[in-house]
């Protein structure tokens, strides 16, 4: 999928939205427990429900790799169903990978190959050599951890160079800049550093931004919009507890797609605005 096919995608749906498949077996209701599969059946049931309010499905890798190889399984199959019933639906796997290049290069091979995600979340803490392999592939995007909505992101992303004056994320946006294109390059900026936006369009003012921290987090809709939409929007917008744990029995799917729906008539608004649909 290119930049201009996902845009289609948002202004078709009127929305923006990433919903975060997060699924913690000790959150999910109950009586899914007796299914042969809990994981993959709070998954179906989740995205049939939100399905027509979203653009992008996100699972975080450590709830599949938590349980082992019935999670990997899981996953698959959450991935399958995706790419069978909702061809049209941008797959991200959230697995913050990086390492050296042979070794990201096996990584880059397990999520776009054997599992067929759309894109992959990568640590470009090791620089260029590592994320690189994850490039090979046609029509596959790299999301790269640029500002994160975490409070430890203070530690170190916003440390600051003495001869060039930029922070070290504002370093790792232009460095990076060189290692792809806004067609196979994405960018994670959290919610919770709205504020942050305005400067960082400045420095990539097409790419599109994978934005978590909407929600249970606390970041600000309307301030992401404000501050990071583009001309092709440009914003994936991410929320995961806040939907797809809107309940914990059994209209659990019901009410996600009520969450969603909320969510989308939101961003409908704000595309209004920019005059974006």
């Amino acid at each position: 999928m290119n930049q201009n096919q996902l845009f289609k995608q948002i202004q078709k749906k009127r929305s923006f939205l990433c919903v975060g498949l997060d699924t913690d077996i000790q959150k999910i209701p109950r009586h899914l427990m007796e299914t042969s599969d809990p994981t993959f059946t709070f998954n179906k049931e989740i995205i049939d429900a939100t399905a027509k309010f979203t653009v992008a499905y996100k699972p975080n890798l450590a709830f599949y790799e938590s349980l082992g190889s019935q999670g990997w399984k899981s996953l698959e199959k959450t991935v399958g169903y995706l790419k069978s019933k909702y061809p049209e639906i941008f797959i991200i796997a959230d697995a913050k990978r990086g390492d050296i290049g042979n070794t990201s290069n096996l990584y880059a091979r397990a999520f776009f190959e054997r599992l067929d995600f759309d894109a992959v979340t990568v640590a470009p803490y090791m620089g260029e050599d590592s994320v690189k392999p994850f490039m090979t592939y046609p029509d596959k995007w790299v999301i790269l951890l640029a500002l994160t909505s975490n409070k430890g992101a203070y530690d170190f992303q916003f440390l600051q160079d003495e001869k060039s004056g930029d922070k070290l994320f504002e370093s790792v946006l232009k460095t990076s800049q060189t290692w792809g294109t806004n067609e196979n390059m994405m960018y994670v900026v959290g919610a919770t550093k709205a504020e942050k936006l305005k400067e960082i369009r400045k420095i990539v003012p097409t790419h599109f931004l994978l934005v978590p921290g909407v929600g249970a987090q606390g970041g600000s809709l309307q301030e992401v919009a404000k501050n990071g939409m583009n001309s092709k929007c440009g914003l994936l917008v991410n929320s995961s507890r806040g939907i797809i744990y809107a309940s914990g029995d059994v209209d659990f799917a019901k009410k996600a797609g009520e969450a969603a729906n909320e969510v989308q008539q939101e961003m409908e608004e704000l595309l209004k605005e920019a005059n974006l649909i």
